[in-house]
């Protein structure tokens, strides 16, 4: 049996396993196998056999969803108030490995080592009625904007023995987790979807404000549009148009499983990770979210002060700020305003080059202004103010918070040609103080596939196909530099892009 792959404008019903329109490497699997007899058997009666025998579906194989974190490199707080902010993926990513179970294996499990969540369901004893009655069921090319509060209830019960008896501050994240898997799972999914294993491994700080559950969001959504057969590509001959149906159906039902986490999310977090490289965004009625293709990619360093921050306690700081300095509050916003559109208009000029420097200084500048201008809306924090001090006696490049402040992350835009003993020295420093550091990249990649879940490392065994990623060899990479180094989309030599993984590229539309 020949597997036919759909187009973009099928609408299978259920999580299949059939291939979706890229995975031309399964067409042409032969239903039993190698299809050797054993031995005993006449020829006429092996035929017969075959002939008779019931063909059966080839379980779908194993295959790998990665999506970027994000940072908010201008614009934070003046967004609030209908201002410009813009955001940038960063090169710390999420891998949810998809693994398929036997027919017979009837159950569902998420597996995040990360926060210790693993929970599995029996598919059968889901609630597919209501999530499937006419009023309620939502397809794949539907837009959904809000939670069905009776969905949002009818999922409760299967959580009641999630992390049963962990402490509660912990039990909290398992649970918007699991609810947020079993919406996304139900709405997409349906009572014939087979047995699945989701497993995840991320390299994004948890919990820091640079995207982490909108990441996650990205891949399971990814996955499982992917099991349904409904995204074509990613290919590099895809027509841009193509690619941006593709991205922004992920785009959406990510914005699902925000929902189920934030309850209210602006939707940038999941629009970076799944898009890539850059965005405009502007708090309007409706909101606005405009792309930014040809964002270029920068040297980063991002710092997690690893100090405990609330959005809702420094939003409600500068909305204190704002009604007894009300004009003052005013000018602030309005300058941050200008920096993120100051920002905008540099990258975009014909001559920027993200490897001269004076192309880098000028965004730098606009960093360092955006900064102080938070600073005077009182949304730093010592510890940021401390990273900033050690880069700037090093003169190694220009530094502010991201996010709300209060602690949470900086981001430092690297100068060009720093001598390595300089950064190394600073990366000494922050670990006796306490700071959790990453190297990274502003500007990458978005969504990607890896299918099947194999890789080629420039080793022998790549003549036999390559190294095929399996869930004890992802499970127990060591660490952040284990998983990259396994797994990871820029693991190839020096850091290039690794053979296998491949992304929606839209750049220049």
């Amino acid at each position: 049996m020949t597997l036919v792959p759909t187009t973009p404008d099928d609408s299978p019903s259920e999580m299949s396993n059939g291939v979706n329109g890229f995975h031309k490497e399964l067409e042409g699997l032969h239903v039993n196998g190698h299809g050797l007899t054993n031995g005993t058997s006449s020829v006429g009666t092996d035929k017969k056999k075959k002939m008779n025998r019931k063909n059966s579906s080839p379980m779908m194989p194993a295959f790998m969803v990665s999506a970027p974190g994000k940072v908010i490199v201008f614009g934070e707080h003046a967004v609030v108030y209908g201002k410009s902010a813009i955001a940038a993926s960063i090169s710390l990513r999420s891998y949810l490995l998809v693994t398929h179970l036997s027919k017979s294996r009837r159950t569902v499990t998420m597996q995040f080592p990360d926060i210790a969540l693993t929970h599995s369901w029996n598919i059968d004893e889901l609630p597919w009625e209501i999530f499937n009655e006419p009023s309620k069921k939502k397809y794949y090319y539907d837009i959904v904007g809000t939670l069905d509060p009776d969905l949002v209830a009818a999922i409760q019960p299967h959580l009641a023995n999630v992390s049963k008896g962990q402490p509660e501050s912990e039990r909290k994240i398992h649970l918007n987790s699991a609810a947020s898997f079993l919406y996304l799972y139900l709405s997409l999914g349906s009572p014939r979807s087979p047995g699945c294993r989701y497993t995840l491994r991320s390299t994004i700080p948890l919990g820091a404000g640079v995207g982490s559950s909108a990441s996650i969001a990205v891949c399971l959504a990814a996955a499982m549009l992917l099991q349904i057969r409904t995204l074509s590509g990613p290919h590099p001959d895809q027509p841009a148009e193509e690619a941006r149906v593709q991205v922004e159906r992920i785009n959406r039902w990510a914005y699902v499983a925000e929902l189920c986490i934030h309850g209210n999310p602006s939707g940038v977090d999941n629009t970076v990770s799944t898009y890539g490289k850059a965005v405009v965004y502007r708090r309007s009625k409706p909101p606005t979210v405009r792309p930014l293709w040809d964002f270029p990619e920068l040297p980063l360093l991002l710092v997690n002060t690893k100090t405990q921050k609330s959005t809702a306690v420094e939003v409600g700081k500068v909305a204190k700020l704002r009604d007894e300095q009300p004009e003052l509050v005013e000018t602030i916003m309005e300058a941050i305003d200008q920096v993120a559109k100051g920002a905008e208009s540099v990258i975009d000029e014909e001559y920027f080059d993200s490897e001269e420097p004076e192309s880098l200084r000028r965004v730098g500048q606009l960093m360092s202004i955006n900064h102080g201008l938070l600073s005077a809306l009182g949304v730093s924090h010592p510890r940021l103010e401390r990273v900033r001090e050690l880069v700037d006696h090093e003169n190694i490049g220009w530094t502010k918070l991201t996010g709300a402040g209060g602690g949470g992350c900086s981001i430092t835009l690297v100068k060009p040609g720093v001598p390595q003993e300089k950064i190394e020295r600073l990366e000494r420093q922050l670990e006796d103080e306490g700071y959790q550091q990453f190297r990274t990249t502003l500007g990458g990649d978005g969504v990607g596939v890896l299918w099947p879940a194999v890789l080629k490392n420039g080793l022998d065994e790549d003549e036999d196909g390559g190294m095929e990623i399996d869930i004890e060899k992802f499970l127990n990479a060591p660490g952040n530099d284990g998983v990259e180094e396994l797994v990871g989309v820029s693991g190839g030599p020096d850091g290039a892009e690794r053979e296998g993984w491949k992304f929606w590229r839209i750049e220049g539309q």
